[in-house]
This record gives C-alpha cells, sequence and structure tokens, in this order.
C-alpha cells in the first residue's frame, strides 16, 4: 500500500469541485490548500530518507497501481476543469469569484497535473507520453514535452538551458526569460528532429505545428460554447498553471551549474546538479518530485522508485517545495537563504 499516500493529490480535485458547487469561503480551499497547509505540514512533519531497496525496485516499478494513479488523472483534470468552467458560468456569479476559481483550478492543473504529465512524457512508447501531452494541453503548455525531455535534460545547468535559473537572478527575471526561450528551444530541437528525419519543418509530422493547431481549435471550440468568458477562464488558469511550473523550475536548478572540461564538453549530470528536498507531505502531492536530484540522474527511473540523498550527494533544500514556492515571490528573503548555500555548494566542486 506504499502508494495509497500518493493519491493525496486527488484533493485538489475535490477541493475545485467544493469551490465551484459551494462557492464563498470554500473558492479559498484551493490556495489554503497550496499555500498554508503544504508548508505546515512540510515543516511539522519534516522529510523521510526512505528508498526502495534495490531488490524490490524491479517489482515497484512494474506495480499497476502506481501507473494507474497517474492515469486516473487526465479524465478527473478534463471533467473538473470543464465543471468548473461551465458551472461558474451560470448567472450569479460575479466577475472576482470567477477570477478565484480559475486560479484555483490552475493550481489543480499543476501542482497535480503538470507533475504528473513531466512523469507521463518521460516513458517510452506512445501511450503514456500521449496521457501527458493531454494534461500539458490542458494548461496551454505542450511544448513542455518536446523542451523538457530533448532539451532541459540534456542542458539542465549550462546557458543553453533556459529553465535552469542562474544564482543572483530573480524568479521574475528568470520567467520573463524561461517562458519563451523554452518556445523557442522546443521549436528548434522539433526542427533538429525533424531535418535529421529528412522531413520539411512546415509538415504535419512538426509536433510544434500541431500542438498550435489543437490549441487554436480548444480555444475556439470554448470561445463558441461560453463566449469570451470561456477564452478568459482557461487562459487564466492555464497562465495560472504554467507560472506555478515556472516557479518550480525555477527552484530545482537555482544558482547549480555543471563544469566544462578543457575540451569544451560538459560533466555529465550527476545528483548533484538538483536540490533534493525529502519532505514527505509534499512529496505524497508531487509524487516524489522533490527527489529531483534522482530524477536527472536517472530519467528513465519511474517516480515510486526515485531516491533521496544525503547532503555529502546532492545540495539540499531547507524546506520543501510547497515552503521554496512560497519564498521564490519574494526575492530579497530568497536570495538570504538561496545565495550563502549555491555559493558553498558550487565551492565543494565535483
Amino acid at each position: 500500500m506504499r502508494w495509497l499516500p500518493f493519491g493525496l493529490g486527488y484533493l485538489y480535485a475535490a477541493a475545485v469541485l467544493a469551490a465551484a458547487v459551494w462557492r464563498g469561503p470554500w473558492l479559498a480551499l484551493p490556495p489554503l490548500l497550496s499555500f498554508v497547509l503544504l508548508p505546515i505540514l512540510d515543516a511539522a512533519l519534516g522529510g523521510t530518507p526512505w528508498n526502495a531497496e534495490p531488490d524490490r525496485e524491479a517489482a515497484l516499478q512494474r506495480h499497476p497501481a502506481f501507473r494507474a494513479l497517474t492515469w486516473a488523472w487526465v479524465p478527473v483534470a478534463i471533467a473538473v476543469t470543464l465543471f468548473a468552467l461551465a458551472t461558474a458560468a451560470a448567472p450569479g456569479w460575479s466577475w472576482p469569484e470567477r477570477l478565484v476559481l480559475a486560479f484555483g483550478v490552475g493550481l489543480m492543473n499543476s501542482v497535480v497535473g503538470i507533475v504528473y504529465a513531466h512523469e507521463l512524457v518521460h516513458r517510452a512508447g506512445r501511450f503514456e507520453p500521449l496521457l501527458g501531452e493531454a494534461l500539458l494541453m490542458l494548461v496551454s503548455y505542450p511544448h513542455f514535452r518536446i523542451e523538457h525531455v530533448y532539451g532541459h535534460h540534456r542542458f539542465v545547468g549550462t546557458p543553453r538551458d533556459p529553465a535552469t535559473a542562474r544564482a543572483g537572478e530573480s524568479f521574475y527575471r528568470f520567467y520573463a526569460r524561461s517562458v519563451p526561450g523554452q518556445v523557442r528551444s522546443a521549436w528548434h530541437l522539433e526542427n533538429e528532429r525533424l531535418a535529421r528525419a529528412g522531413v520539411a519543418r512546415w509538415s504535419p509530422r512538426n509536433r510544434m505545428l500541431v500542438y498550435a493547431v489543437v490549441l487554436v481549435a480548444l480555444y475556439g471550440a470554448l470561445g463558441r460554447a461560453f463566449g469570451w468568458y470561456g477564452i478568459a477562464f482557461f487562459a487564466l488558469q492555464s497562465l495560472t498553471a504554467f507560472t506555478s511550473l515556472e516557479i518550480t523550475n525555477y527552484l530545482e536548478h537555482y544558482g547549480l551549474i555543471r563544469a566544462r572540461g578543457a575540451d569544451g564538453a560538459y560533466e555529465r549530470v550527476r545528483p548533484r546538479h538538483s536540490w533534493n528536498a525529502a519532505q514527505r507531505v509534499t512529496n505524497w502531492f508531487l509524487i516524489n518530485l522533490g527527489r529531483h536530484s534522482d530524477h536527472h540522474a536517472a530519467a528513465s527511473r519511474r517516480w515510486q522508485i526515485l531516491r533521496t540523498f544525503d547532503a555529502e550527494e546532492a545540495p539540499q533544500l531547507p524546506t520543501g517545495y510547497a515552503g521554496m514556492y512560497l519564498l521564490a515571490l519574494v526575492p530579497p528573503l530568497w536570495f538570504a537563504v538561496m545565495d550563502p548555500r549555491v555559493a558553498a555548494w558550487n565551492r565543494r566542486g565535483g
């Protein structure tokens, strides 16, 4: 039953449904879950050093419950998003109420949706990446599938990676650089893939073009069904979701760099190039995303067997992702907490 606590992410769907049905104070439930409850529980319950025993990893990888957890989220997320959008379209809803609900939907589609999508797009075959693309389409960020898997994992910790935050760079400067930089990176990576296959870039096989067509059709359908309200609601929840993703990108590699050899090649990616966070509660909600050091060291490992590392092997965040998320929004506090840690870690070298 080790999979059961990781189902806590589904509480976000329940929180959004409660907000949509009962309104009033219930509209605050998704933000309270993200910005109050999770940081408090992380601080109270701390981390866990537990790693799967090597001889049990294969069985855990194959266990169907862990896969079902991520697969089942796709229809849940789509249904809850559309239900919330349609419910708030009814007469009697004020625009402030609609804005707060859209924000809550965006939190759900990021904290759970994008995290699950991140896991799914890393898997082999077509089925699971397709599910991941569906979740990314739900937040208007499908290019993440290309850029993250084929760009970020290759160039993390180097100037070529738009999703690696530099030491001394505020989240807001990072955000302005990272969002357009990842779109450009995904476009170039897809063009390189097509060129290797001898296919023209302006082809139906260009996934970036396919993504654009699907997104235009999706927004058009929402506009036809709900008017400008539907477009605005979906755009706002998408903006909330991918902004939340970029805060996560910011804290995962802030200030960490890969050394470059005399031949110009960068050292291989190791656990030391990602911040590790072992806090159990956030990792239950984020299906072990805080064990990011292991994810980059071995991206083929499924989330249920990701390992946590001690302070000798990987740099440690002072608290879980939920608390660091809030800290990243206040640059002076972020710099005061993180810059000394970055300097001390980078002085250690490899």
